[in-house]
């Protein structure tokens, strides 16, 4: 058994819907298994479970190349700092801060090792799991004008979701 099945038996019954919807948003879909499995591992470090996180790295092993999984941890890193940078901007509202460069190093983003869109997907859906309104809007944007459909988008926020819900019914 993988320990992501395995993960999917121990969730207590008070979790059955997270169960089902674990199987279902890793299951096919709009996204090519890259952007499936990338969004998966980075949300699965967003949400901070290391069972979870463990789980989502063997199972992704399996399904894409390192690189996406690099990209994966880099974009959980990334927007951990800048979900925290950019949410204060916005939270403030106050021009004097929006105003001055963020001098924070990022160059990732623009030379990810795998995909770029693929990467902004994932930036995407940690932002949401994070509550970084201007940094969804942002890579949302960027995602779409790069060709993506809003089902992509919706599938690779339902995956955020649900990791999200299961690592908070493991802690539980």
């Amino acid at each position: 058994m993988s320990k992501l099945e395995a993960l999917r038996e121990k969730l207590p019954d008070h979790a059955k819907d997270l169960k089902l919807n674990l199987q279902a948003v890793l299951g096919d879909g709009p996204l090519s298994p890259a952007q499936r499995w990338g969004t998966a591992v980075a949300c699965a470090i967003a949400a901070r479970n290391p069972e979870l996180r463990e789980a989502l790295l063997e199972a992704a092993a399996q399904n894409v190349d390192a690189a996406v999984i690099e990209d994966a941890r880099a974009a959980a890193a990334l927007m951990g700092m800048n979900n925290v940078y950019y949410r204060f901007r916005h939270m403030i509202g106050k021009e004097t801060y929006t105003t001055r460069p963020a001098r924070l190093r990022m160059t990732r983003i623009a030379k990810p090792a795998a995909d770029k869109l693929d990467f902004e997907l994932m930036c995407l859906a940690v932002s949401s799991i994070n509550g970084c309104e201007a940094c969804v809007r942002s890579h949302e944007q960027v995602v779409i004008d790069g060709g993506m459909t809003e089902d992509q988008v919706h599938d690779a926020v339902r995956i955020a979701a649900t990791l999200h819900g299961v690592a908070v019914a493991l802690e539980g």
